[in-house]
C-alpha cells in the first residue's frame, strides 16, 4: 500500500552554547538586544518532518512517495532519500533557492533560538498528489501546499493524517476546521493539542467527531515521558504508557518517528490502538539517538521491545 508523506524536507544545524542564555541576555535591554554567542559544537543533520517520518516508514519496508520540495543544495539530499527506497519523484527541485534550513542553537538548560529559513519549502505546493489507493500524512510544510496536498487527498479518496505541528499559528480556525473535516487522524503533542483546542474553542475530545469517517479513526496527543492518548471516533479513550528510556539523547525528531509507526499500522490493517503502540516504540526508539535520521529500525528490536511492554506482538512487525 503507497503511503504518501507530504510536508518539509530540511538541512538543521544544530549548536551548542556553553552557557546559559539568561546570562547573557539582560532582562532590562531586550529593545536594543545584540548578542552572540560562541558555540563550539555543531553538527549538521538531515531533517524536514516528511523526511523524518519517510526514513522510518522505509526502515519499516513501506511503500512511500514524497511530496515537497528541496533547493539548490538538494541533490545530496534526494540522492539519499532515494537510496533508502523513497519515491522521489513527488519532490520539486528548485535550483533558484535553497533547501529549507532550522539554524538551532542550545545552551546548557536545553533552551534553544531557532532561526528558520523555509527557502524551497514555499514552493512545496507545485509537488501533486497521487490519485492511488493507499493512506498519507500532511505534516508542517508551506501553508499553499499543506492545502493543497489535503484536498487533494480527500479529493481522491485518501484517508490521511492531519499533523499540523509548528504550522499551527499560520492557519485560521476556519482553516483549521477544514483540515479536520477532510482528515480521518489528527495527531499533536501536548502543546500543539492546547494550541489547536483553543483555536478552535473546542475540546479535543470534540474534535473527534468532527473528522472524516474512517472505522480507526481518531485523534492521537502525543505526552512525551507520559505516553500518549488515543481518542478514538467511536468515542473510546485510553492512554498508553511511553518506553521508560535510560539513556534518551535527542528528543528531536520523536514525533515523527512516532507518527511513521503510526501510519505503517494502519497501512497493515492494525486498529488504531496498536497503531498508537507501534508509534510508541518508535519513538523510544528514536529518542536514544541524536538526530531525526540516524535511528536503527529493526523488527527485531521492535518485536522484543513490545513484547517487554505491550505484550504478544502482532502479526504485522512479525
Amino acid at each position: 500500500m503507497l503511503i504518501q508523506v507530504s510536508g518539509s524536507v530540511a538541512f538543521d544545524t544544530i549548536m551548542v552554547f556553553e552557557g546559559r542564555f539568561k546570562d547573557h541576555i539582560l532582562a532590562d535591554q531586550t529593545h536594543m538586544l545584540n548578542v552572540a554567542f560562541l558555540t563550539p559544537t555543531m553538527r549538521q543533520e538531515f531533517g524536514g518532518c516528511a523526511a523524518n517520518i519517510a526514513y522510518s516508514l522505509l526502515g519499516l519496508g513501506a511503500d512511500i512517495r514524497l511530496l515537497g520540495a528541496v533547493g539548490k543544495d538538494g541533490a545530496e539530499y534526494v540522492g539519499r532519500l532515494r537510496t533508502l527506497g523513497a519515491d522521489v519523484r513527488g519532490l520539486v527541485e528548485r535550483d533558484d533557492c535553497f533547501t529549507a534550513q532550522a539554524f538551532i542553537t542550545t545552551d546548557l538548560d536545553d533552551n534553544q533560538i531557532t532561526a528558520f529559513h523555509p527557502g524551497a519549502m514555499n514552493f512545496a505546493h507545485e509537488s501533486t498528489v497521487q490519485p492511488e489507493k493507499g493512506l498519507a500524512i500532511v505534516s508542517p510544510n508551506g501553508k499553499e501546499a499543506m492545502q493543497a496536498h489535503a484536498r487533494g487527498f480527500h479529493e481522491a479518496g485518501i484517508p490521511f493524517v492531519f499533523d499540523p505541528g509548528q504550522a499551527l499559528p499560520i492557519f485560521s480556525a476556519s482553516e483549521l476546521l477544514e483540515f479536520v473535516s477532510m482528515a480521518s487522524w489528527v495527531a499533536v503533542n501536548d502543546y500543539e493539542g492546547e494550541m489547536l483546542s483553543r483555536q478552535l474553542n473546542q475540546p479535543l475530545e470534540q474534535l473527534v467527531r468532527r473528522l472524516h469517517p474512517h472505522p480507526r479513526g481518531g485523534v492521537l496527543n502525543t505526552k512525551g515521558a507520559e505516553g500518549v492518548c488515543v481518542l478514538q471516533s467511536h468515542g473510546f479513550e485510553e492512554v498508553l504508557p511511553a518506553l521508560q528510556v535510560e539513556d534518551a539523547q535527542d528528543p528531536t525528531g520523536c514525533g515523527d518517528a512516532f507518527r511513521a509507526g503510526l501510519l505503517y499500522a494502519l497501512s497493515q490493517g492494525a486498529n488504531l490502538l496498536d497503531a498508537a503502540r507501534l508509534g510508541v516504540i518508535l519513538g523510544g526508539i528514536k529518542v536514544r539517538h541524536r538526530g531525526g535520521q540516524n535511528h536503527p529500525v529493526q523488527r527485531t528490536e521492535i518485536h522484543l521491545l513490545w513484547s517487554h511492554h505491550f505484550g504478544n506482538p502482532p502479526a504485522f512487525i512479525s
